[in-house]
């Protein structure tokens, strides 16, 4: 949980220099873009929780 934390706080500071130095954000602009990492993330935890369990079935 410390990891999850630290990463957003320097996230934010990231996004704050940027902002103050009036640069374009290191960042999907949109919802979606960000949703779609979040679903890179999703499907790469979702393959190793369903591999280990077919490997168990054979």
């Amino acid at each position: 949980m410390t990891e999850v934390i630290l990463a957003l706080i320097t996230g934010t500071i990231v996004g704050f220099l940027f902002a103050l130095l009036k640069l374009p954000i290191p960042a999907p602009p949109a919802l979606a873009g960000v949703m779609g990492i979040v679903g890179v993330y999703l499907g790469f935890k979702l393959f190793h929780w369903v591999v280990p369990m077919l490997k168990d079935m054979f």
